[in-house]
């Protein structure tokens, strides 16, 4: 089993149990376990590969609870660009129904080289919409191609336009073909073990696009098959009366109505939840995706993560579409929680700190693992370290960590994952990226050309 010494960091930011950090310290990691953190001169002396990161902050690698990679190819559409939810999705649905497989591999593959040179070293992404030949697979594909950890989840839509959905009837499929596919998936690629690269879940896409029937038994396909549930859940005000004047009832009663509460369950965004209803989730370990700079972006609202914390729900981040945020990183995330919640709060309403816990501890818990999100003996060698002489940190020397949240860094300069270095000097190594962006680029455009109306 190969061996590598990371020495001389700065200082490394552990978020293990104490919140330590380690000034002058370093790692020591066997193949892909990390097996000591201590300050450097307490690190054995050798190793197959000695790493200097003098200069250096190292953080746990960052994970991203919710993301829709094919979004990439859909950034910055004029008509969507002034929209609400409902108005941008309506807008987005008709171009997102030509994509195919290619496409989902292609733009799978951006959107991951995105958020892995942003420190991001475990994602979770939602594929809602499977028209022509879309599959699953070939994200999973994408994601093993770049080497990042990856919860793919089988996302659906089965209740169209004609069934008093939001979604057009050609971009939803029956529910008997979701149920099977999703099985199918489970089947093929979950990985239950400690340190898995690759994890599967359930994922019906929200309470507008989805009948009652299939969030039920994929509910109980999920906890069949012991996976993970995860949806959209009260993320705007039209949502919540969709659901009042549908259901009878809120969005979070709606979900809990159809067994989707407990601790392997989570919702994206979850914006419009009132105390009582973050009570009842904490008491059920029910996670929340918060997506700080996508709610911003389609002006959907403030997520009560205080209330959230208070009451013991795992609260991880997400960066959510790249066609609501038109990004794919999690560096914005962290600071855009930080500044929403001081915004609706007050100056002391978060931390630099807390809002780095959310980005990779408190990820790990909403995804339901144990061997990421800290850097421990033990844990995965999953990690990421910034280069605080760059601009970006000029003068921010007093506080490292958090010249990382307060300032604007926009890449790592070193990534690794599973033990592997993913990134070097800010560079993703397993993809090269000038022909991915063209190749990229040409079926973006043919998207929106298709969906021109003739």
């Amino acid at each position: 089993m190969a061996t590598t010494l990371i020495r001389n960091a700065t200082v490394v930011v552990t978020m293990d149990e104490v919140r330590g950090e380690i000034w002058d310290g370093g790692l020591f990691l066997r193949d892909h376990v990390i097996e000591a953190v201590a300050p450097t001169d307490q690190l054995p002396p050798a190793a197959d590969r000695i790493i200097d990161l003098r200069g250096h902050l190292v953080t746990p690698g960052l994970i991203n609870t919710h993301h829709h990679l094919y979004q990439t190819l859909t950034r910055a559409v004029p008509a969507a660009q002034n929209a609400g939810l409902f108005g941008w999705l309506r807008t987005l649905y008709p171009i997102w129904a030509e994509l195919t497989d290619e496409g989902t591999y292609v733009s799978a593959v951006v959107g991951l080289a995105e958020l892995l040179r942003g420190g991001c070293t475990t994602a979770s992404d939602h594929l809602y919409l499977f028209p022509n030949d879309v599959s699953l697979d070939a994200e999973i594909r994408a994601a093993e191609d770049l080497g990042i950890r990856f919860h793919a989840t089988r996302g659906a839509m089965s209740l169209g336009e004609s069934q008093g959905g939001l979604p057009p009837d050609r971009v939803v499929q029956d529910e008997r073909t979701i149920l099977n596919d999703t099985q199918r998936v489970i089947e093929a690629y979950h990985d239950p073990a400690r340190y898995a690269m690759r994890r599967v879940g359930a994922a019906p896409c929200s309470p507008f696009s989805v009948t009652q029937g299939l969030m039920r038994e994929a509910a109980a396909l999920a906890r069949h098959y012991g996976v993970r549930l995860h949806t959209h859940l009260a993320e705007t005000r039209d949502e919540e009366a969709f659901c009042l004047e549908r259901f009878r009832c809120r969005p979070l009663a709606y979900a809990e109505d159809l067994g989707w509460a407990g601790p392997d369950v989570w919702y994206a965004h979850a914006i419009y939840m009132d105390a009582a209803e973050q009570t009842r989730m904490g008491r059920a370990g029910t996670g929340v995706a918060h997506c700080p700079s996508s709610n911003m972006r389609l002006g959907s609202g403030v997520c009560p993560v205080l209330g959230y914390l208070a009451a013991g729900v795992p609260v991880g981040l997400g960066a959510d579409g790249s066609a609501s945020n038109d990004g794919s990183t999690l560096l914005p995330e962290m600071q855009n929680a930080l500044y929403v919640q001081r915004l609706a709060h007050g100056p002391d309403a978060m931390t630099a700190r807390k809002a780095l816990e959310l980005g990779t501890r408190a990820g790990a818990a909403v995804l339901g693992r144990d061997d990421i999100g800290h850097l421990a003996p033990g844990m995965a060698a999953d990690l990421a370290a910034y280069d605080m002489n760059r601009l970006e940190f000029a003068g921010a020397q007093h506080d490292p960590v958090a010249a990382l949240v307060l300032c604007k860094p926009s890449v790592a300069d070193l990534v690794v994952v599973h033990g592997r270095i993913v990134v070097e000097r800010g560079q993703v190594l397993t993809v090269d990226l000038p022909p991915l962006i063209e190749r990229h680029n040409r079926i973006a455009r043919a998207m929106l050309a298709a969906a021109r109306p003739r």
